[in-house]
C-alpha cells in the first residue's frame, strides 16, 4: 500500500468524523475509507457506523442502524431518538474539531448536521448525492448551503449539481468494482448448498425493518403461489442477522422452510446464485443490475408516508436500474401493486422468457462498464482538494 502524508497536517492525524446509515451506507463507506487509508497518514475517523467500516478501524459511536428508517411516518415513530443521536454527535464535533466530516447517503441526517458543522468552520463532504433528480428537487438549496462537495455516483449528477454553483465529483460507483462483470452462478450455488439444475428466486425485502413488516410476508407469499406452478424453485432470502430468526420463524409457520433458505448477510451470493430476483425498492435493485439479474422491483410502505412521497415523484420510474437506463428495463410494483399475485406473476414471467432475459443482461453490462471507476482514488483526490482549500481560506 502506498500512503502519502497531507502536506498542510505536517505529522499531524487527520480526523475525520463520518455518518454512515443503513447496510448499503456501510459498504459505501468502507470502500471510500479505503481509498483514504491509501492516501492519507496518519488517519482517524469516528462516528455512526456499520461492521465494514469498524473493521477497517474506524471508532462506532452509534451503530449505522439506528438510522435505518424510511418513509416519513416510520421517521416520525423514531424521531426523538434520532434528533437525539444528530445532537450528540454534533456536540461532540464543535468540541473535538474533526478536519472533515463525511455524510455517506443518508440526506436527511447528515445534510443538517453538514450544515450546522460547516457554519462552525469544518469542511464537509457528501458522498452520494440526494437524488434530487428523482425525488424532493427543492433539496438542492440545502445541498447547497451544507456541503463543500458532492461524490457523486452517477455521471449525470455531477452537471446538474455545478449548473447550481455545487462542487460535485464523479467517483462512479464502488459496487460496480467490487462485482466481477461475469458473475460465477454456479460457483455461488455450490457455496449456498443449492442444488445447481433448479432455478432459484431471490427474495430481497430489504435491511429495515418497516421494509420486513411491509414486505417479508408478501414476499412469502409470493414464493408459496410461485411453488404451486413450479414445485422444483429454490429461494435463498439473505437478511441482516436482527431480522434472521423472526423470518426464519415466519418461513416454518408458512411451511416453506424445505424450499426457502434463510440467510444471514449473503446478499450478494444470492444474487449471483439466483435466475431472478424479487427485491425491494433500494441499492439492491442495483447490486441485482451489476449481477446482470433480471428483477422484479417491489415497494410497500405506510400509506400516509405513500401519498406524500408519491406527490414529490419527478420521474416515471423509482428503481435504480430503471432510472439509470431511463427505461422499464424491468417490472416495478408498487404499494397497491405488490399483490403477492402480481409479484409471483411478474417474478414467474422472467423463467419463461429467455431471450428477454438476454436482453436485460445486455443492458445491464453496459451499465456495469460506465459505473466501473477507482472509486476510492478519485474520493481521496477529491477530499484533499476539499482540505487543501479549506487550509488556504
Amino acid at each position: 500500500m502506498t500512503i502519502s502524508t497531507l502536506e498542510p497536517f505536517g505529522d499531524q492525524t487527520l480526523r475525520v468524523a463520518m455518518v454512515a446509515g443503513e447496510v448499503s451506507g456501510d459498504l459505501l463507506a468502507s470502500l471510500l475509507i479505503k481509498g483514504l487509508m491509501d492516501r492519507f497518514h496518519p488517519l482517524a475517523l469516528f462516528g455512526i457506523g456499520g461492521e465494514r467500516m469498524q473493521a477497517l478501524g474506524f471508532e462506532v459511536r452509534w451503530p449505522s442502524e439506528k438510522l435505518s428508517v424510511r418513509g416519513y411516518f416510520e421517521v416520525l415513530m423514531h424521531y426523538k431518538e434520532i434528533i437525539g443521536i444528530r445532537n450528540a454527535f454534533k456536540s461532540q464535533c464543535l468540541s473535538e474539531r474533526p478536519d472533515l466530516f463525511i455524510g455517506v447517503d443518508a440526506p436527511d441526517f447528515n445534510l443538517d448536521l453538514a450544515r450546522a458543522l460547516k457554519e462552525r468552520g469544518i469542511p464537509s463532504v457528501q458522498f452520494v448525492c440526494p437524488s434530487v433528480w428523482a425525488w424532493r428537487a427543492n433539496r438542492i438549496t440545502k445541498i447547497a448551503a451544507s456541503v463543500d462537495h458532492v461524490l457523486c455516483l452517477f455521471p449525470f449528477e455531477v452537471e446538474l449539481l455545478r449548473s447550481h454553483g455545487i462542487d460535485a465529483t464523479y467517483v462512479g460507483h464502488p459496487l460496480a468494482q467490487t462485482i466481477p462483470l461475469e458473475p460465477n452462478r454456479d460457483l455461488a450455488r455450490l457455496n449456498l448448498g443449492l442444488q445447481g439444475a433448479k432455478q432459484v428466486v431471490a427474495l430481497m425485502p430489504g435491511s429495515r425493518a418497516s421494509e420486513i413488516k411491509h414486505l417479508g410476508r408478501r414476499f412469502l407469499q409470493a414464493a408459496q403461489l410461485m411453488l404451486r406452478t413450479d414445485p422444483l424453485l429454490q429461494f435463498v432470502l439473505p437478511t441482516p442477522r436482527m431480522f434472521f430468526k423472526a423470518l426464519s420463524a415466519e418461513v416454518k409457520s408458512m411451511g416453506l422452510e424445505a424450499c426457502v433458505k434463510v440467510l444471514v448477510g449473503e446478499s450478494h451470493a444470492c444474487l449471483a446464485s439466483c435466475d431472478v430476483a424479487l427485491i425491494a425498492s433500494g441499492t439492491a435493485t442495483l447490486e441485482a443490475a451489476l449481477f446482470k439479474r433480471p428483477m422484479v422491483i417491489a415497494y410497500h410502505m405506510n400509506a400516509l408516508s405513500w401519498q406524500i412521497m408519491k406527490r414529490q415523484r419527478l420521474q416515471p420510474w423509482v428503481g435504480l436500474p430503471n432510472i439509470l437506463c431511463q427505461d422499464f428495463v424491468v417490472p416495478e410494483l408498487l404499494q397497491s401493486e405488490a399483490t403477492p399475485e402480481k409479484l409471483s406473476k411478474a417474478t414467474l414471467a422472467w423463467l419463461d422468457s429467455p431471450n428477454r432475459v438476454e436482453s436485460v443482461v445486455n443492458r445491464f453490462t453496459d451499465l456495469h462498464q460506465t459505473l466501473m471507476q477507482d472509486t476510492g482514488a478519485l474520493c481521496a483526490q477529491a477530499v484533499r482538494k476539499v482540505l487543501d482549500s479549506s487550509c488556504n481560506s
